[in-house]
């Protein structure tokens, strides 16, 4: 018997949600063409800036305002941050989860190379 909790697999739910949500953005997109691709790709940065004033607000930083938000309120802009981005990716290619997926791959490869060090042969 084991402490840890299994987490349950969203990897199938994640993807049909993110295409579910790109079709939807995609239907009512105002502006559409190279220009509504930028405007996709700018919302993230947006979202970032919310995690940021999450932080901002989570520590008390602006003395003006005080505590505004919780942690709780961190973790859920930084989702937004994460649907954001992959949205931002399926604008860009059909083929979102074979290319996260390889690129997820490519950094946790690069990161247990550097945890283990140099090999020898």
């Amino acid at each position: 018997m084991t402490d840890q909790a299994t987490p349950p697999e969203t990897s199938a739910d994640l993807w049909t949600a993110v295409d579910a949500l790109w079709t939807w953005l995609d239907t009512d997109q105002p502006i559409g063409g190279k220009e509504g691709m930028l405007l996709r790709m700018l919302k993230l940065s947006e979202e970032v800036g919310e995690v940021a004033e999450a932080v901002i607000g989570a520590t008390g930083q602006n003395p003006r305002k005080g505590v505004t938000h919780s942690w709780e309120d961190v973790q859920g802009e930084l989702c937004d941050v994460v649907i954001t981005a992959l949205v931002a990716l399926r604008t860009l290619t059909p083929d979102t989860r074979e290319v996260f997926g390889r690129h997820l791959e490519r950094v946790t490869e690069r990161v247990t190379e550097r945890s283990l060090g140099p090999t020898s042969r």
